[in-house]
């Protein structure tokens, strides 16, 4: 049937000659290679025990951040270009002293056994590893004055960390006051990361634009400055 469908695809380009049905029809291709796959890259029967060992006790457990940092590193060993991963639940208003502790263990060795892959694999260089949000929390408490247990939305500072890719390691840029309530050094604005990003894939950020209600559009808009002290 696929076969079939592939041969009507065809014909139909070779009689239009719109090269968006090509387009469609690599589309179609890929995600059915995508699809078949999946049963062995979700083998992990070749995975050491000192890799499993690495990410952590839930590695092999279906659905836990462990699980998809073990599953990201496999999906980049067979060419995938962009892998997206998510830890939800960081909404911590009202649970901090219970819920904080939990989601930096789930989160703390995992990240730190991709990396570690990663370069032992040799593919640190060439992969960018970027862990963060879009803010930060408090630096004070939230909730009853007595004994607050949670903490607030914050978008005047906030960190992130990014590793391999062109990143400079061992490196902290920028800083706030003591209170992480000010930035006091080396800002950087989320259009100077968007900026930096894209130069480390190899992209200018002042020449990648899209068309939105009849304009040009650019990711940083009309600002964004690579930030060069976080580059090798």
């Amino acid at each position: 049937m696929l076969d079939d469908i592939a041969a009507m695809n065809g014909e139909h380009l070779a009689d239009y000659g719109d090269p968006e049905i090509d387009t469609r029809i690599a589309q179609y291709e890929m995600a059915f290679r995508m699809q078949t796959s999946v049963p062995d890259l979700v083998d992990f029967s070749d995975e050491s025990a000192k890799s499993l060992e690495r990410y952590g006790p839930d590695a092999l457990v279906k659905g836990t951040y462990a699980n998809n940092c073990l599953i990201a590193r496999r999906l980049l060993e067979r060419g995938v270009r962009f892998v997206q991963l998510m830890h939800s639940g960081w909404d911590q208003h009202s649970n901090l002293y219970t819920q904080l502790e939990q989601q930096c263990k789930d989160t703390d060795a995992p990240s730190a056994a991709l990396v570690m892959d990663l370069k032992e694999r040799g593919m640190l260089d060439d992969t960018l590893v970027v862990w963060g949000g879009e803010f930060g929390r408090t630096p004070f408490g939230q909730g009853d004055p007595a004994k607050p247990n949670g903490r607030d939305h914050f978008g005047k500072a906030y960190s992130w960390w990014l590793a391999g890719g062109g990143i400079k390691s061992g490196t902290v840029f920028g800083s706030t006051d003591e209170f992480a309530w000010n930035i006091t050094a080396d800002p950087v604005h989320v259009h100077d990361m968007q900026a930096t990003l894209l130069h480390l894939c190899g992209i200018d950020h002042t020449r990648l634009t899209y068309r939105y209600q009849g304009r040009q559009y650019r990711l940083t808009d009309v600002h964004g400055e690579i930030v060069q002290g976080i580059i090798v």
